[in-house]
């Protein structure tokens, strides 16, 4: 334990001894690890908001100008006996119009209007809301006497669900590159360490060390430098998200909405840093374990 109790202090000693140097690789590493984590608290924050609306998928049925009373009647039963049809509400022409001029303030516009342009209408919630059952309760409703159109009201949800979607494997994609690269870059930091204290490190062999003991610092030295690469880039989307939020929230409070952005929660941040310090340790064993194979190779 006082074995990497050193070798820790050691290290940390390093980094202070180099202060610009740790600053750029760190800034570089937060830079890096802000980016999937910035998309993924974006995709987090929109998901939160899609979550809030009514995406329950509904079919409307627009009625002809000229469908009776008989052609409502007809239609209702048949609804009521369809088995795909869970529940449905007939919206007449004179409630439609009356709640579209108390929605959207245009009661002075359409109190002008010589006749009232909206249809009869049924909107209708269906047993499943798969999108292929959907679809074909909607084309057999369409095809209904009386029936002008038919429109499922779903789409925009299925639209959004599928932009998150491609959000979040572009987001697994920029995640995995980036990390890879954190990998690289790493690895080249302590390939550099390591030229510097080469000949400490001949030594050493020479007086019998083992790979494990010339292996540990530059251990210590990856995972650490991740794991504060990995807080640096936490500070960049707090700092980014804290200056945001005011301009986000007065967007949504155009809208009546009282959104405000999510930050990275405890767990989440943990998860940060404990990837960012992994990706280090491994960039830094890949390092030091193609160092060692070669100088054992070259000193047979």
């Amino acid at each position: 334990m006082r074995r990497h109790w050193r070798t820790f202090s050691t290290v940390l000693r390093r980094f202070a001894a180099t202060p610009l140097a740790t600053l750029l690789t760190l800034s570089v590493i937060g830079i890096a690890l802000s980016l999937p984590a910035g998309l993924y608290l974006l995709l987090s924050n929109l998901n939160h908001v899609a979550g809030n609306l009514d995406a329950e998928p509904q079919i409307s049925l627009f009625l002809k100008r000229d469908a009776g009373k008989d052609v409502i009647r007809q239609i209702d039963a048949r609804l009521k006996k369809h088995p795909g049809v869970k529940n449905h509400l007939f919206v007449g022409r004179d409630q439609a119009l009356k709640d579209l001029s108390a929605s959207s303030g245009l009661g002075d516009v359409t109190a002008g209007l010589t006749h009232n342009p909206l249809p009869d209408a049924y909107v209708v919630n269906a047993v499943e809301n798969d999108p292929a059952m959907l679809e074909k309760l909607r084309a057999e409703a369409a095809g209904w006497s009386g029936v002008e159109t038919a429109e499922l009201d779903s789409s925009w949800a299925r639209r959004l669900d599928a932009l998150l979607g491609l959000g979040r494997q572009i987001t697994l994609i920029v995640a995995a590159l980036l990390g890879f690269g954190l990998i690289a870059g790493t690895g080249n930091t302590i390939r550099l360490q390591i030229l510097t204290r080469l000949e400490e490190i001949e030594v050493s062999k020479l007086i019998g060390a083992t790979d494990r003991f010339i292996r540990l610092p530059f251990l210590y030295h990856g995972a650490l430098q991740g794991l504060l690469g990995g807080m640096a880039g936490w500070a960049i989307i707090s700092a980014s998200a804290y200056f945001l939020d005011s301009h986000i929230a007065q967007l949504a409070g155009l809208y009546g909405s009282a959104f405000h952005l999510e930050l990275l929660g405890a767990g989440q941040t943990v998860v940060l840093l404990a990837l960012s310090a992994l990706l280090g340790w491994i960039g830094a064993y890949l390092a030091v374990s193609h160092f060692l194979r070669h100088f054992h190779l070259s000193h047979r």
